[in-house]
């Protein structure tokens, strides 16, 4: 008992016995640097010149330097420059919130610089850093790894070659072949920055995200990712893509907490499937996850796929949906013979047809072969009609086509049938003359044959205006003509021959002895200026 009691009375002793044998301009030993003894179970002082002072120290080694405890199964302490080489179950203690573990350590006490090697780990209480050599400063508190290193966050984990780690802020920069891994996502990148506190990761270099659960791939160049919230921002033209479409945008954000998403700046949408997929473009498109729809604004363009002659519009506002989830709230009629509606299906198989599309304000179609343009516009995958609202217009060839509202069939990807409701006029220019072919009724009916007209049919009132000409294409007169019933054959979209059904009334005019103005049709208005003559104009309003 007395030899363990004078052994710790000389432990305690000494490190005041050593200080008064040194200059006093020895910076070594100013407050704060200096590393004091605080506990070992056995002691060795050597003394081999002026410069080399060693204090060799065994079992249970404490030592202090300020607010820094270190501790050791071995230790030699040097204390003419204040350095410390320890050994076995190294433990680096920084005030209680930085705690780095080794086997082995060599400090610097002057520069407060630690140098570990062999089973590194440091941990703040949130994440586990491990590597086989690090270098820690202490004044600042940043550690560094540059042969390898693994950080260990609640349910992520991250490695690299190299590693930089911010004590103050907790944050972790890893350089070259970066990876992240939690429960979702698997992070690839050659530079990334991690917060322990907040788990937010950030990206300053090429990055590649995929998470497991939705099957989707993020790439993109800067940017940032909340583990914590599941919520993102990214810039630089980013890519989102998974097994249905993908997501090109200058900057985006999404909530995977709400299924929100916001896309901006030269926005890009498009679908994967082959057969009913569709691509848009605007510079603001937002998205919902949870109910599957997409809205589009700031120049937005829809591109319906078609083959060789796929469909654009363009509109002011671009809104799509299920159409299963519409029909829930609101009631889709069936416009279409012999089809109707089918129930709402398993939610969970996903049906590429089950789409709907409306457009606001300013609606303007072009495809190869027809044009329109309108106030708005519902269209559904599920039987390929297009319904045109408030003054629309529709282009085909060399006809024109207006009323109150307009219904357009398609199948195969080609117009099949045109509807008009109420206040309905057809137009056709003859031959880029200054005469007019025109059919009136309260409803037009039109078919098409390979995205052709070939029948146009007028009812109730219906009025026809029509130019005769015989094989040269020379004028014979015009005819003015009313009846219940018109119909119109078309041979490559021209008007050929005209059928009138019940109380016909008409006359035939030769051509010198008629005013061609007041033979026009009231509601006459052939408005060609309007017309978008490329996929590229409707673009220009």
């Amino acid at each position: 008992m007395f030899v363990k009691y004078t052994l710790y009375l000389f432990l305690i002793i000494t490190p005041f016995a050593l200080k008064a044998q040194r200059p006093d301009a020895d910076t070594a030993l100013i407050e704060g640097k200096r590393l004091d003894i605080v506990f070992a179970e056995r002691y060795n002082y050597q003394k081999l010149d002026s410069a080399n002072e060693f204090i060799s120290l065994v079992g249970k080694v404490q030592v202090k330097q300020d607010k820094t405890v270190f501790f050791a199964d071995s230790a030699v302490l040097n204390r003419q420059l204040n350095t410390l080489e320890a050994f076995g179950n190294v433990h680096i203690n920084d005030a209680d919130s930085i705690h780095t573990y080794a086997q082995y350590l060599r400090y610097l006490g002057k520069e407060k610089k630690a140098y570990l090697k062999t089973k590194v780990k440091l941990t703040d209480g949130k994440g586990v850093l491990t590597t086989e050599e690090l270098e820690y400063d202490v004044t600042i508190k940043i550690g560094t790894y540059l042969k390898g290193g693994k950080l260990v966050n609640k349910k992520s984990t991250l490695t690299s070659t190299e590693g930089f780690y911010y004590g103050d802020t907790r944050d972790v920069i890893f350089k070259k072949k970066v990876i992240m891994v939690d429960p979702e996502n698997k992070i690839t990148g050659e530079v990334l920055q991690y917060n322990t506190g907040t788990e937010i990761a950030t990206f300053t270099s090429p990055t590649v995200i995929y998470n497991s659960k939705d099957k989707r791939t993020i790439k993109t160049k800067e940017g940032y990712y909340d583990m914590r919230n599941k919520k993102a921002e990214l810039y630089k033209r980013s890519i989102i893509e998974d097994s249905t479409y993908s997501f090109t945008a200058d900057e985006m954000a999404f909530d995977d907490s709400t299924g929100l998403s916001e896309f901006r700046g030269n926005a890009v949408y498009r679908g994967k499937d082959t057969a009913q997929g569709f691509d848009m473009i605007a510079n603001n498109i937002r998205t919902n996850k949870k109910t599957n729809s997409l809205i589009a604004t700031q120049k937005p363009l829809l591109l319906i796929k078609q083959g060789a002659d796929s469909i654009y519009i363009t509109a002011d506002t671009l809104y799509t949906a299920k159409l299963s989830t519409l029909m829930k709230t609101r009631k889709v009629p069936v416009i279409r013979e012999q089809y109707s509606y089918p129930g709402i299906t398993d939610k969970n198989k996903e049906d590429s047809s089950d789409k709907f599309f409306e457009a606001y304000f300013n609606v303007r179609i072009f495809s190869d072969s027809l044009q329109a343009m309108g106030d708005s516009l519902f269209y559904s995958l599920k039987d390929s009609v297009f319904r045109l609202f408030k003054q629309p217009i529709v282009w085909a060839q060399e006809n024109q086509i207006t009323g109150d509202t307009i219904y357009l069939y398609i199948k195969a990807k080609k117009p099949e049938r045109l509807f008009v409701f109420e206040n309905a006029m057809a137009i056709n220019r003859v031959d880029s003359s200054i005469y007019f072919n025109q059919l009136k009724g309260t409803t037009i009916n039109a078919q098409f044959t390979d995205g052709k007209i070939n029948l146009m049919r007028a009812k109730g009132n219906a009025a026809n205006i029509y130019y005769a000409t015989d094989e040269q294409k020379k004028f014979i007169g015009v005819n003015k003509s009313n009846s219940d019933i018109i119909d119109v054959f078309f041979e490559d979209s021209k008007p050929q021959r005209v059928v009138f059904l019940r109380n016909l009334e008409g006359t035939t005019f030769p051509m010198r002895q008629v005013n061609h103005e007041e033979l026009k049709l009231r509601g006459f208005n052939w408005q060609n200026n309007k017309r978008p003559k490329t996929k590229f104009d409707i673009l220009s309003n």
